[in-house]
């Protein structure tokens, strides 16, 4: 178990005793974050971005830290989130492993990382605790919460919980609960990572580490992430051209595909916590915010407060599929926030928002131009 902290990563302690939504409690926790641009006098310029499962919050490069962020082509001087003109906060959330407090951490009361320990997480947990960092940086209005996949769940929970936190929303292949196909693939992942003969109950280590699982669970995410078109388009039928591997056997890789999806996860397996996995996966599986907030999703939705928002998804998404975005539009909508909805034709799928800036920028730059 190890976490994965980011060089220029600034953390903001949460209350010494922070309350979980499933009733248990976190001591000593915290949250990293970065910041890119300036914050205004009136501190009335400040987004905050909240993320998908495995980014970090590293979103973009900044003299500190001048590595390529992960939305490193949409935020930025001049880039469709302008920090010429927004000051960017980017949280990693609560259960990651890349610096904020989650099962690789250490537990305070044993003095060694928490593992399979780690209290029952919930989205609502990650809307707090992002709320709490907002408010602990002093800042006591937003101007804008963008959500990006996953982070699309925590900023609804975090405006339906938080009210009057931030004037307006972009909501990015996001979703307002889960939906039987996506808590499928995710029960896949979990049962792929917690069937390797090195799991361990989840109290591996480096020797010793659930790798098979880890790359077939990110195979799986990585299929469902892209479009079939995209697939047909970039690899077709095309076999790798290179000899295989004498260990391979006769069921080996053969086509370029099967290699590209080897090659991801062999980049992604050791660089991000099994258990923080589990963890932040079973939280998306459970979402739902009529549940959370009471009644039903639509009224839930109806109940947020916002000047304005924008949302954008995905026709070729089939994780979070197009309809779920167009129920948060008009879920807003009813509720009298002056709603954008952006259906977007990209062959990329669920990751075109990371891939297809081309499309993505010019919506949220001219949202954010007129804020």
């Amino acid at each position: 178990m190890r976490e994965f902290i980011p060089s220029a990563a600034r953390f903001a302690d949460l209350p010494a005793r922070f309350p979980l939504f499933r009733g248990a409690t976190l001591t000593g926790a915290r949250i990293a974050y970065e910041t890119v641009g300036k914050l205004s006098p009136r501190r009335d310029n400040a987004v905050l971005i909240l993320t998908g499962l495995s980014p970090d919050a590293h979103a973009a490069s900044h003299p500190a830290d001048t590595r390529p962020g992960w939305w490193e082509a949409m935020v930025g001087p001049g880039k469709p989130v302008d920090t010429d003109r927004w000051y960017v906060i980017c949280l990693n959330s609560l259960g990651s492993c890349k610096g904020s407090t989650g099962p690789a951490s250490v537990d305070p009361a044993t003095g060694r990382p928490y593992g399979p320990d780690f209290p029952e997480l919930s989205m609502e947990d990650i809307a707090d605790a992002a709320a709490h960092t907002v408010r602990a940086l002093g800042i006591g209005r937003l101007a804008c919460v963008i959500g990006t996949s996953m982070g699309g769940m925590s900023a609804l929970s975090l405006l339906a919980r938080h009210p009057g936190l931030a004037r307006g929303h972009i909501n990015v292949c996001g979703a307002a609960g889960a939906l039987p196909f996506a808590i499928a693939i995710r029960s896949l992942q979990r049962e792929a990572i917690r069937t390797d003969p090195d799991w361990n109950q989840g109290r591996y280590d480096d020797g010793a580490y659930p790798e098979r699982g880890m790359f077939t669970a990110r195979k799986l995410g990585m299929l469902t992430y892209r479009s079939a078109q995209e697939w047909d388009v970039r690899f077709g039928r095309t076999r790798i051209t290179a000899q295989p591997r004498e260990d391979d056997g006769p069921f080996g890789h053969e086509f370029q595909v099967e290699s590209y999806l080897e090659r991801h996860a062999r980049r992604f397996t050791r660089r991000f916590d099994p258990n923080s996995y589990l963890c932040l996966s079973r939280c998306m599986d459970r979402f739902d915010l009529g549940e959370s907030c009471g009644g039903g999703t639509d009224e839930a939705l109806s109940r947020i407060s916002l000047e304005r928002a924008l949302v954008i998804g995905v026709e070729t998404d089939i994780l979070f599929p197009l309809h779920q975005q167009e129920q948060i539009a008009c879920g807003l909508s009813a509720g009298g926030t002056d709603v954008e909805f952006v259906p977007m034709d990209s062959a990329e799928g669920h990751d075109a928002f990371l891939i297809d800036t081309a499309r993505f920028g010019p919506p949220v730059a001219k949202f954010l131009t007129a804020f």
